[in-house]
């Protein structure tokens, strides 16, 4: 199952199809084929996996897969049925398929009688899945929030200017990680005070191989001068503060992740609205005062209501420290 989660690694790591790798095994466990899910429109991992095999080869046989074989007709097959009609003999898989229309492969296989297993190293599994997961389970992209902060909380200086508060390690560590982003979102205030390209460069300033998807959110107009209309990808606007009708358009439009790069009035509503599933805190060790503060109003009005969160990691970039963190399971 770890040589199928490597050979997962093989496939784009954004957009609306998960990371998905297969091992085809004979009787006696050694690997007769390796498959991979190179993006939509293309073979899925298991359907990979058994083209590489003569017709008939892969009777008897166990399938290792990474993900639930899917259950449903899309651009392509359901690879439960692909699996049944190559003749394998047993499937195990890590995490199940928690999609409405692609679920079901598992019941299907064993229909068919095909011994079945699930679970098999799940929390690497889920893991792995991240934001696919959480986009499959809820109907949104992910929602990663990133700000840099003095260590007093403070984005700006009382004049509005932020440039820079963190140092060059932790703002190369930012655009690596709008790379792996399927979007990055700002409000209008956030365009009209910084004039941002939203790009992801590498240290010479040159754009990196993959960007993400601009997405502006607010009703004050844009001057045609605008960096970001400068972006290679096609910029998104909104013009209301409906989050959920924002999220539910962005993954209709198989957009599964969002990099949040907004000032406090945006970010705010995020986390006010429990929307949030990331955090990426890069502080500073300088104090600027005033009242340019990270946040605004979170609907916080009393300490029993303050939003706890789970320390994911804490890393030393340069002389910044960037806390990921994700918001604690509410208590029951």
């Amino acid at each position: 199952m770890r040589r199928a989660f490597e050979l997962a690694g093989h496939g784009p790591a954004t957009g609306v199809n998960p990371q998905v790798g297969c091992i085809i095994l004979n009787g006696h466990g050694e690997t007769l084929s390796e498959g991979w899910h190179r993006g939509a429109g293309s073979r899925h991992a298991e359907v990979d996996a058994l083209a590489k095999l003569a017709p008939g080869a892969a009777r008897g046989s166990t399938a290792v897969v990474t993900l639930e074989p899917c259950n449903h007709v899309g651009r392509t097959g359901p690879c439960a049925q692909a699996l049944i009609d190559a003749g394998v003999a047993r499937v195990i898989y890590s995490v199940s398929d928690p999609g409405k229309h692609s679920c079901g492969g598992a019941d299907r296989l064993r229909a068919a009688g095909i011994e079945v297993q699930g679970g098999v190293i799940v929390e690497q599994g889920e893991t792995f899945l991240g934001d696919w997961l959480v986009a499959a389970r809820l109907g949104r992209p992910f929602v990663t929030l990133k700000w840099a902060s003095s260590l007093d909380g403070r984005a700006a200086a009382t004049d509005g200017s932020s440039r820079w508060i963190t140092g060059a390690a932790a703002r190369l560590d930012v655009h690596r990680r709008r790379a792996a982003r399927d979007t990055i979102l700002v409000g209008t205030g956030t365009v009209l005070a910084d004039d941002p390209a939203l790009t992801a460069r590498n240290e010479d300033g040159g754009l990196l191989a993959r960007q993400p998807v601009p997405v502006v959110v607010g009703r004050r107009a844009l001057p045609t001068s605008a960096a970001l209309f400068a972006h290679p990808k096609q910029p998104l606007f909104f013009d209301g503060l409906d989050l959920p009708a924002l999220l539910a358009d962005l993954h209709g439009q198989g957009l599964r992740s969002v990099f949040i790069e907004g000032g406090p009035t945006l970010a705010s509503a995020f986390v006010a609205a429990a929307l949030v599933d990331e955090y990426l805190i890069y502080l500073a060790p300088t104090l600027i005062g005033g009242p340019r503060l990270v946040l605004g109003d979170i609907g916080v009005s009393a300490i029993g209501e303050q939003r706890r969160l789970s320390i994911q990691s804490l890393d030393r970039l340069g002389d910044d420290v960037l806390i990921v963190a994700r918001p604690q399971p509410a208590s029951t």
